[in-house]
């Protein structure tokens, strides 16, 4: 199973080790994708007022153009380390033993802006764009990504997509590849807003620290009842996991 995962805006700022390697990023067949939108983010901090403009930044925001202009330089740590904020405190990764860690690196991907899905052990620099931004230079992001990234996607066994939409926009799982979209619902059937990236990050964690051996959306329901989580088929292709509100 691989586990499609959004990102934050917030990230932790450091890092360690070697500068940033694009080619070291899982999928790499992303590769000139990436490079592309690396390129143009670079470029368009060479402006701090254009940058402040197309990514919608305060001033008091000028530090995520600096991130952006020392993307090929930035010393790097883990993405499930780098973002921060309500999905990734529940999933909390750094409180996850050594082999919930190892379950991460071989089950999960963060779908980012810039670098398109990542492993969760991947190094990343902290960086600004969101998928809705259009940068000078190249295409708008869902066309720039959305058939590279499906196309990387292909091959893969059971996909469980925890991404938004307009992450999903980004890079569609293929139709070839079994998958299930969740959302997050009350016990009414409501959708859940700020409770659905805490209940997405808490069911990561209770994979990452079970790891079960899922290998199909059966395989996943199977573990779901027996563990007491409750996700559900909500119709074909879409689970429901219902949330605290």
């Amino acid at each position: 199973m691989k586990i499609l995962l959004p990102p934050s805006e917030t990230k932790r700022p450091g890092g360690s080790g070697p500068a940033f390697d694009p080619a070291a990023l899982a999928l790499p067949s992303l590769l000139p994708q990436r490079e592309a939108v690396i390129d143009a983010l670079v470029a368009l901090a060479a402006d701090a007022d254009a940058s402040r403009r197309v990514l919608k930044l305060s001033e008091r925001q000028a530090g995520e153009v600096a991130h952006n202009r020392m993307l090929r330089s930035a010393a790097v740590m883990p993405a499930i380390d780098r973002y921060t904020g309500v999905l990734y405190d529940a999933l909390d990764a750094a409180g996850l033993d050594a082999a919930g860690r190892r379950w991460l690196r071989d089950h999960v991907l963060i779908h980012s802006a810039p670098f398109g899905p990542v492993g969760a052990l991947d190094g990343i620099p902290p960086y600004r764009l969101a998928a809705g931004t259009s940068l000078p230079g190249i295409p708008p992001l869902r066309r720039h990504w959305a058939d590279a990234v499906t196309g990387a996607l292909t091959g893969e066994g059971f996909v469980l997509d925890l991404r938004s939409e307009a992450y999903v926009a980004l890079g569609p799982v293929p139709a070839s590849v079994p998958s299930a979209y969740v959302r997050v619902v009350s016990d009414g059937g409501h959708a859940l807003n700020h409770f659905n990236k805490k209940a997405k990050g808490a069911l990561v964690r209770r994979l990452a620290s079970e790891r079960p051996r899922v290998r199909s959306l059966e395989g996943l329901l199977r573990w779901a009842d027996d563990a007491g989580v409750p996700l559900r088929e909500a119709e074909q292709g879409v689970l429901e996991l219902v949330g605290e509100a």
